[in-house]
This record gives C-alpha cells, structure tokens and sequence, in this order.
C-alpha cells in the first residue's frame, strides 16, 4: 500500500477491481487539484464513466454533466460537457505524461479544462506542456489497466466513487 503523505491533495478512487490512490500535484497545478477536490467532495465524480479509452495510449473520465451511469444516462453524450463551474486556465509544465500520470482533458483551446481528465497508459510525452499535468497515480496502476477500451466502450467502466483521502 502506498503512504499517503498529504491527504488534503490525495484522491482515493474506487473502480470494479480495486481503489486507486492519486497524489495531486497543488504545487505544480493549483486550480486543476482544487477542481478536482471541490468536485469529488461533492460526489460529482461517483459513478460518471470512462468514456474514451484508448489501449496503449489513455483513460479519459470526469464528463459529470453527460456521463453519470445512473442519471438520464446517454453514452453518446458522455465526453461532450464539463461541470458548471467556469473553465480552467491552462497550468501547463515540465512535468512529462509518464505512465499513471493524471492529465486535464480540453478541447482546442489550452485554457478549457473543466473537470474532465485522463490517466497516461504509457509514457505519452508528445503531450507534454500541452496538456496540465495534476496527479500521478501512487497505487492501484493495475485497476487502471483493466478499464474497458473504446470510444466510447460498448459497457463502460465507470469511477465507482472517488473522495479526498482527509474526507475518508
């Protein structure tokens, strides 16, 4: 089990096949960590799916508008809408997509990260300073192996529930 070191800036993710451990990076980008914080306090994370996963390359989650499993649920939808809170400026940095790094996902404008991200399958550095990187995963990598692929997949996986370790 990894040791988390600070609660307040790690998220505990539960998937079908185990808990995922995510120590943010506050330092590196603080208005992506606090989003993500401000939303999983909220419960808008539980139970959204992962609708773009691309073997070899990402798992891309978070759409808690359009992909709620349980709410007026429509995979075609899912990946097309954010939260209701304003858009983020990019925090772009040095930090290298390695593998089990935690990614903002956004459309072609750099500052239209919302609350959408995605796990790095592999060392996707043709990404780097182009995308913010705010996580690293620090356990559970293997959980995050196992997401259903497609774009999006016929039964998707979805993020059973996901909380601040210092609220857990």
């Amino acid at each position: 089990m990894a040791e988390i070191k600070d609660p307040e800036n790690t998220i505990i993710m539960e998937l079908k096949d185990g808990r995922v451990v995510i120590e943010l990076l506050p330092d590196i980008a603080p208005k992506h960590c606090e989003r993500m914080k401000e939303l999983a306090r909220a419960g808008a994370y539980d139970n959204v799916v992962f609708h773009r996963v691309i073997d070899g390359f990402m798992a891309q989650t978070g759409d808690v508008k359009n992909g709620n499993a349980e709410k007026d649920f429509d995979l075609r939808r899912a990946g097309t809408g954010g939260s209701d809170l304003p858009d983020l400026p990019a925090e772009f940095s040095g930090i290298p997509h390695d593998r089990g790094t935690l990614g903002a996902a956004r459309s072609q404008n750099p500052n239209s990260a919302n609350s959408q991200f995605f796990i790095n399958f592999s060392d996707n550095h043709f990404l780097n300073r182009q995308y913010t990187v705010y996580g690293r995963v620090i356990e559970g990598m293997e959980f995050v192996d196992n997401i259903t692929r497609g774009e999006p997949p016929a039964s998707p996986d979805r993020m059973i529930s996901v909380k601040v370790a210092a609220d857990a």
